[in-house]
């Protein structure tokens, strides 16, 4: 007699795609053989997310990148759940879908985490303390833009009358231009004048805060502030970005992780020279430009970075282009190495030394 047995297949974790919007949720539960489970439509808050999913055995989540994901990543780990914020850049299966709804967008987000999470590419949150930091950061940003547009108002709507109003940084520019406002603008002019003004105090005193913030929680970001066209602003910014230098093994990852590496677009012999990804934190890659900018200008120091970015330069305006660009490269570079090493900002090297000598 043939002796036969059979084993019964063990199901493995559960997978909960979340498509997330800021009234309701549909969640999408696929068991350990892939099969749907249950969907369902929960609110989209702290108390009717914690009571539908601390009834839950631990499982593997899916949710998208958006304004709620900080706070709900969070939340769904403090329940015992493993959570993957999904880089919606490569959710092109829900972008590109014919049949694009809140079901189905959360059962293809369940499929994709329960097949591979790593082809979500997830992306990680920073903690609670330091999202309400970086919104101080953001904050500032919104000032100065709002001061930039008042700025950009007067100047125009004068120069439409024939006046020219001399040049003048944000700062002293409504006490510069006022007298060479026409008359008849006067009234126009006066309460977008004043704007400005309040808005200079503003931005000061977030500066200020910025300062203070470096000073009591982050003293790390003084050890990037050696570099010359590093204030604290780019520290601050930098470091609440990165979150942890251990993230990236190399620093050269982090040029990759902001987006500052030419795009690869390479099919056999062609090898096509692209602009760069501009992946990642926006805001912090324009301020390293910012940074480069300055590195590469009048007032910057004399450096190896500087030496470097101007001997990128040469060749036309294309190429100073690409010089800002590779110098603001190398700059987040730079900040991570002396971060993750806590080495002493060397601004030329023995090398460049001597041959300058």
């Amino acid at each position: 007699m043939e002796n036969t047995s059979t084993t019964t297949p063990v199901p493995a974790e559960l997978t909960v795609g979340i498509d997330v919007s800021d009234k309701y949720s549909q969640v999408c539960i696929l068991d350990g053989f892939g099969e749907v489970m249950e969907e369902s439509r929960v609110r989209t808050t702290e108390a009717a997310l914690r009571i539908r999913f601390s009834s839950l055995r631990p499982a593997r989540t899916v949710i998208e990148v958006g304004p709620h994901s900080p706070w709900l990543s969070r939340l769904l780990r403090g329940l015992g759940h493993e959570c993957i914020v999904a880089n919606p850049r490569r959710l092109r299966l829900i972008a590109d879908s014919t049949r694009k709804n809140d079901r189905a967008d959360a059962e293809t987000l369940a499929r994709v985490g329960r097949a591979d999470p790593s082809l979500l590419a997830p992306v990680e949150h920073r903690s609670e303390q330091a999202q309400a930091d970086l919104a101080l950061i953001h904050s500032r940003r919104l000032l100065v833009e709002s001061r930039t547009s008042l700025v950009n108002r007067v100047r125009a709507v004068a120069k439409s009358f024939g006046a020219r109003l001399p040049a003048s940084g944000a700062r002293a520019f409504a006490q510069k231009v006022t007298a060479h406002i026409p008359d008849q603008l006067r009234p126009a002019t006066a309460p977008l004048l004043r704007q400005i003004v309040h808005l200079n105090e503003e931005i000061a005193d977030l500066d200020r805060q910025i300062e203070a913030l470096i000073k009591q929680s982050y003293p790390q970001a003084r050890l990037l502030q050696q570099v010359p066209g590093v204030g604290s602003l780019i520290a601050l910014a930098y470091v609440l970005t990165i979150g942890e230098p251990q993230r990236f093994p190399k620093s050269r990852h982090v040029g990759a992780y902001l987006g500052l590496v030419p795009r690869e677009r390479s099919s056999g012999d062609s090898r096509p020279e692209l602009s760069i990804t501009k992946s990642g934190n926006v805001y912090m890659r324009q301020l390293l430009v910012n940074g480069a900018h300055y590195i590469l200008g009048h007032f910057g120091a004399d450096s190896d970075l500087r030496r470097w970015g101007l001997r990128k330069a040469e060749g036309g305006k294309s190429a100073k282009k690409r010089a800002v660009i590779a110098v603001a490269r190398k700059l987040a570079v730079l900040l991570h190495r002396l971060w993750a090493t806590g080495e002493v900002y060397t601004a030329l090297s023995a090398k460049e030394v001597t041959a300058a000598a």
